[in-house]
């Protein structure tokens, strides 16, 4: 009877242990399947507020904290703009201090913790940039998607999807910029995000299935005198332009994309997300697999070195802008991308840049390199 004995024990180990990694599989994949809109990804550290004077705020010294560039700072119920690091500022080796540019709404009080996020602008074209613009619903697949409308002069549009962690709010840091070219601009909200359907499974399907909303927005264009569109998408909102643009019944219509910090391996995003929320290296591979399960993600997408929809499948000139830094999606998949079809895609390297965040580092220069790109496509 003993080894009757150790042999039981020994399987009900080994269904424990199973059990055990289905359920740290799908917490570990939770971290992107189930990210929330406006809320900052696992990758983004808590800062603290050590002070606030005259046009500076003085945070945590941290890698985060000494980027460059323009960023929100975001906490509960507050939201502020910060500019450059001031190294003539008194900081110390705890701290650092960045200009205030103004806070948006809320205050910040000696230790509140925030994040800095993307997000420069809150609220809508017309209270945040002063821009005309309208309120539209777009006839989705999934019921109606909520969508802002900044009309322009020109008969090539731009559509713009946000990513993973952000919102519609999010393409407003180039909406200015896009709109002094006289460019229409449709910024969308898609399934699961607020105001829009949420999807049968509640789950974020990293732009797998997402894509069929920017596909209505492309047709909702075209139907009220867009002749061309551009795809202008972040991270998973990158992943979507793609797609569309592979798949849309429109896809004619599509004359260029620009693909800000693309997700092109969805394998490698879970597992640095996965990473993010501490869990163990040995979780990892389980975290991948419950993602797959859990929607449907098919493994030759993950394990393909150049994307969810393949270089050669391209016909139209792509602007990728992204960086070494980024560590939700690694900049070599977009490098690889770009190296197999140098007749259509130009890459924007920018360094210092966190996920999603390619404008903040240096909008002057990001801003130069889409005018150059957008100008024969207008």
């Amino acid at each position: 009877m003993r080894p009757v004995t150790v042999t039981a024990a020994a399987v009900g180990a080994v269904l424990a242990a199973g059990a055990a990694g289905v359920v740290a599989g799908r917490f570990a994949s939770d971290a992107a399947l189930k990210a929330p809109p406006g809320r900052p990804l696992p990758t983004e550290p808590r800062l603290t507020v050590h002070g606030t004077a005259a046009g500076r705020i003085t945070l945590t010294r941290d890698l985060a904290s000494l980027r460059p560039g323009t960023y929100g700072l975001a906490g509960d119920g507050s939201h502020a703009v910060v500019g450059a690091v001031l190294e003539s500022a008194a900081d110390t080796a705890d701290t650092v201090v960045r200009r205030l540019e103004r806070v948006t709404h809320g205050t910040f009080e000696t230790g509140d913790r925030a994040w800095l996020t993307a997000n420069v602008h809150i609220g809508n074209p017309g209270t945040a940039l002063g821009l005309e613009y309208a309120d539209i619903d777009l006839p989705g697949e999934l019921g109606p998607l909520p969508a802002w409308f900044v009309p322009g002069h020109r008969d090539t549009w731009v559509i713009a999807v946000h990513g993973l962690g952000t919102t519609r709010e999010h393409p407003m840091n180039v909406m200015a910029f896009l709109h002094a070219r006289r460019l229409p601009v449709l910024a969308l909200a898609y399934r699961g995000d607020l105001g829009a359907p949420r999807p049968p499974d509640g789950l974020n399907h990293l732009g797998e299935s997402e894509w069929r909303d920017l596909d209505a927005a492309i047709r909702y264009a075209v139907r009220y005198g867009a002749r061309r569109v551009v795809l202008y998408g972040w991270s998973t909102g990158a992943t979507m332009a793609l797609r569309a643009a592979a798949h849309s019944a429109l896809r004619e219509r599509v004359s260029g994309l620009v693909l800000d910090s693309p997700v092109l391996n969805w394998e490698a995003t879970l597992r640095a997300l996965a990473q993010a929320r501490h869990v163990p290296e040995h979780l990892l591979p389980l975290a991948v697999r419950a993602a797959q399960g859990r929607v449907g993600l098919h493994a030759d997408h993950g394990a393909d070195p150049v994307g969810p929809v393949g270089p050669e499948h391209l016909t139209v000139p792509t602007l990728i802008a992204h960086g070494p830094d980024d560590t939700v999606a690694p900049w070599v998949y977009s490098r690889r991308f770009a190296e197999r079809r140098p007749d259509l895609v130009a890459l924007h390297t920018v360094p210092d840049a966190p996920h999603g965040a390619m404008w903040n580092a240096d909008p002057r220069e990001y801003e130069e390199r889409l005018r150059r790109f957008l100008t024969p496509l207008m």
